[in-house]
């Protein structure tokens, strides 16, 4: 048992749900919400501390990209053993606005985009606005890349055009932590079938010791990485991030350079700076605390929902659960939210795949998880 102090703990019900966050105002408040990535956690103290000098020293102009995009290139070094030359990193709005504009800038309308469902939903609605096709590529029974099915699907994007395949690594839902033989493995599918690869890879940080994160730009230089520590931290409100080309992905880069592209705010960039460069205790807490609320889960659906299977996440804070055996339908998040007052994102939007399943986020309090399976329990 770790004796690190629990950043979950610290919060009360009542605090939580005095919150303004969606979170915690899209559903009544008899409802208890796990499922939008956001963790129930104050803010880490360095950066609160930065925020704050930013208020007292009226220093709210536009945003400077190059202490954030050197913490990061640190922190990658530090943590992953990967080190992404700065003049290949461009700060972006966010994640979402990261991917979907490099894809778009590397494709052509009506090309087809290439996902490994069930998968994080904006994947395909950002995209498909775009006039983008997506095609999913679904991943196997134990959550990990099905090459084969990812050939083929490779093949028939190649075929209409210029197609790129979006990656999720760590995979979104399910935790899966994709091995460097799976990667070098898509890298030389991509490189076979002229697919540009875009690595969303804004879970990075948050991987527990039975796994070891890969950067996909350490195998294929000729892919696009986008990171943010805006889920370690917890700073969806501060979005910001960070699209990284690879050292063969030069035609990608000035593609991308010759067009207009939203960036970051200050705010930002300030908080994920701090993050990156003073963060660091802090997050080994909430990991600690996840790694114990992620087993603390499957404890509780053994005990107590045995016929639930229960994918073990080696990454990411957001679990997947086959509950196909309840005999709920094909959404039983909706009757957890109808019968049991507690809300889960609901499987099938994540496409293939999804269909029973649901996705719980563990970023709360033990007792609050606790509670959540206990609603689960009721709704039977």
């Amino acid at each position: 048992m770790s004796n690190r102090p629990d950043p979950f703990a610290e919060i009360s019900l009542d605090q939580l749900r005095a919150r303004t966050s969606a979170k915690w105002r899209h559903y009544p408040a008899d409802v208890l919400p796990l499922w939008v990535a956001e963790m129930d956690v104050n803010l880490a103290p360095v950066i609160t501390d930065a925020l704050l000098a930013l208020v007292r020293n009226g220093d709210t102009g536009y945003p400077g990209d190059t202490p954030y995009l050197e913490a990061f290139a640190a922190y990658a070094a530090s943590s992953w053993g990967w080190e992404p030359e700065i003049s290949r990193c461009r700060a972006v709005e966010s994640v979402i606005a990261g991917y979907t504009d490099t894809i778009v800038d590397a494709t052509d309308v009506g090309s087809t985009v290439v996902v490994t469902s069930p998968v994080y939903p904006p994947f395909y609605s950002y995209l498909r606005q775009a006039n983008r096709v997506v095609i999913a590529a679904p991943l196997g029974p134990d959550l990990r890349l099905d090459l084969a099915r990812l050939s083929v699907a490779f093949a028939e994007a190649s075929a209409r055009g210029n197609g790129a395949f979006l990656l999720c690594n760590p995979h979104n839902p399910g935790g899966t932590v994709h091995t460097r033989a799976e990667l070098e493995a898509v890298a030389e599918l991509a490189d076979r079938f002229e697919i540009q690869v875009v690595s969303d890879e804004i879970h990075a940080p948050i991987v527990y010791s039975d796994g070891t994160f890969t950067p996909y730009l350490a195998v294929d230089p000729a892919g696009i990485a986008i990171h943010a520590a805006s889920k370690g931290w917890n700073l969806a409100a501060l979005p910001a991030a960070i699209a990284v080309f690879g050292t063969d992905a030069d035609a990608a880069r000035a593609r991308f350079d010759a067009g207009k592209h939203f960036g970051p705010t200050h705010w930002g960039t300030v908080a994920q700076t701090a993050a990156y460069s003073q963060g660091g205790e802090w997050f080994a807490d909430v990991l600690d605390s996840l790694d114990r609320n992620r087993h603390l889960l499957g404890t509780l659906l053994a005990s107590r929902l045995p016929s639930v299977r229960y994918h073990l996440p080696q990454s990411t804070y957001l679990t997947w659960l086959d509950c196909r055996d309840l005999a709920l339908g094909d959404d039983p998040a909706a009757v957890f939210l109808e019968r049991g007052r507690v809300a889960f994102n609901s499987g099938p939007t994540f496409g293939t795949g999804g269909e029973g399943h649901v996705r719980v986020n563990i970023a709360t309090s033990g007792e609050i998880l606790e509670e959540a399976v206990s609603r689960m329990v009721a709704s039977l």
